[in-house]
């Protein structure tokens, strides 16, 4: 089991958020409020997760106002806790829990250097005794784990405090959006980039997020609106690209068109299958394998 998955009863997801969202489109458009009628039956909108980083939003095209964004961790206690009914979450969310469905075809990969999901040291890997682990991380902090175990080391792992104090550390694992930042910092650690460590270990390519159905509650609508937000976001990446403020134009265009990929075909599954074997081997507690469905 994750490290640093919480038990903790997360936070409430208003079930009116999206109705919410369409009322407050209807008043600043005409300046009315939308009429209601009483005997009409009420619109059962799906409820929606993703993570608010930049390697998400060719996935998440046209749902940025009713998707909930949240840190993975967070967002997998949403869907665990039956808040949502898909929500684009950590591989090893499906991994080690079962109830889930994986859509198949999409996923938040790389087929080499990520750039995004890296350890930064300052010392020999050999001599870290303590790492230092973003705790919105998932399943990077399972993929090191892992890429560890394979050299023969078993460090340490422990919650980092802060972003803003991870150049004090000597061995910090950052993922998402802080770990492009990093990157990009004038610091003196070296960057081990873990998408890039795997490919060289494997030859596959790595599989860090799927969008996950919750068993039961999802439907074909669901599955072709989430299918459809890849479509329409891929044809739109140079709108995307122009329109982001993370970052520069140069950096959003290299890491989203060069780095990230979003398929989930079948050599993204062979590693994923790598992933699942290797994780049996090394990690603690029952590793589930995914199940697709179109």
């Amino acid at each position: 089991m994750n490290p640093f998955e919480s038990r903790k009863k997360p936070e409430s997801i208003s079930p009116d958020s999206a109705e919410a969202n369409r009322k407050r489109f209807w008043r600043k458009s005409s300046g009315k409020k939308p009429a209601s009628n009483l005997n009409e039956p009420k619109l059962i909108v799906p409820k929606i997760g993703s993570v608010p980083y930049l390697n998400a939003a060719p996935l998440t095209y046209g749902l940025e106002d009713e998707a909930v964004m949240t840190a993975p961790s967070k967002l997998a206690e949403h869907i665990r806790a039956g808040e949502l009914d898909a929500a684009l979450v950590s591989v090893t969310e499906v991994l080690f829990h079962t109830g889930y469905d994986v859509l198949d075809g999409i996923a938040v990969a790389s087929h080499g250097a990520v750039k995004s999901v890296f350890l930064a040291h300052l010392k020999p890997m050999e001599e870290i005794d303590v790492i230092w682990c973003d705790t919105a991380s998932l399943t990077s902090v399972n993929l090191l784990r892992v890429l560890l175990a394979e050299r023969g080391l078993k460090p340490l792992f422990k919650p980092l405090p802060s972003y803003e104090d991870a150049d004090d550390y000597p061995a910090v694992l950052l993922i998402g959006d802080p770990a492009l930042r990093f990157a990009h910092g004038n610091y003196p650690h070296a960057i081990w980039d873990l998408g890039l460590a795997w490919h060289n270990l494997t030859k596959l390519p790595f599989v860090y997020a799927v969008w996950a159905l919750r068993r039961g509650a999802h439907n074909e609508s669901l599955r072709n609106k989430l299918r459809n937000a890849k479509k329409l976001g891929l044809a739109q990446m140079d709108e995307l690209i122009s329109i982001r403020r993370e970052f520069t134009p140069e950096l959003r265009r290299a890491y989203l068109t060069g780095h990230i990929r979003y398929d989930l075909g079948e050599t993204e599954k062979r590693g994923l299958a790598r992933f699942v074997d290797l994780l049996r081997l090394h990690a603690q507690g029952p590793v589930y394998a995914p199940r697709y469905v179109n």
